[in-house]
């Protein structure tokens, strides 16, 4: 079993044996990423990427918003099959997408990219380079980048996996320079199980 199968098969388990609300990540309201998407001011009709969404509630937020381009990426097919049964006939408003970052090819361009904890996955050389020459050239110039990781003071696993731990300073610093850096912050995320995550949540925007 390959790199990229072997990561599929530990979120399709996660996502197969897990409940909604039992996933850290749960969050049905995710106000960070509503109000640094909504701060872009961008048109309804932007093209928006949630990478690694899974069956997170960014999708529903957006559409109840009135964006009518929302574009969901995961690696797990269970994890965006349980988002697309709890939205029901709103599904076919957004465009799924089964692949790993590392090996997504997009077809079009995006007006934003939305990253909330899964870049900090990626822990090689390798695969935050695929990362980032995919994110760069998906992007269009004068199109957003937003990116949540777990800080330094945030937890250094998450389902099993270790992750990668960036500070404010660490995303801007790994960010190609064809982005400019608009706001940094650090933000606590409570877990369902009563837990707080620290996140770096960092905004860029493409020049």
């Amino acid at each position: 079993m390959d790199h990229v199968e072997s990561k599929k098969k530990h979120w399709e388990t996660i996502y197969n044996t897990k409940k909604l609300q039992e996933v850290s990540w749960y969050q049905p309201v995710p106000v960070t990423s509503l109000n640094s998407i909504n701060a872009t001011q961008l048109a309804k009709d932007s093209q928006i990427i949630d990478i690694g969404g899974g069956d997170s509630f960014l999708a529903d937020n957006l559409l109840s918003l009135g964006y009518t381009n929302v574009n969901v990426l995961d690696i797990s097919e269970n994890a965006i099959n349980r988002a697309k049964e709890r939205l029901g006939q709103k599904a076919d408003d957004v465009t799924w997408i089964v692949s790993d970052i590392t090996t997504f090819k997009p077809s079009i361009s995006y007006d934003l990219w939305h990253d909330r904890a899964a870049f900090h996955f990626l822990t090689s050389e390798e695969d935050i380079r695929k990362y980032l020459d995919t994110m760069q050239q998906a992007i269009k110039p004068n199109g957003f980048l937003i990116l949540g990781t777990f800080s330094e003071n945030g937890p250094t696993k998450c389902s099993g996996i270790e992750i990668k731990q960036y500070s404010i300073e660490q995303l801007k610093a790994v960010i190609p320079n064809t982005f400019t850096f608009i706001e940094g912050k650090n933000i606590d995320h409570p877990t369902p199980s009563g837990s707080l995550q620290n996140f770096t949540f960092c905004k860029f925007q493409k020049k």
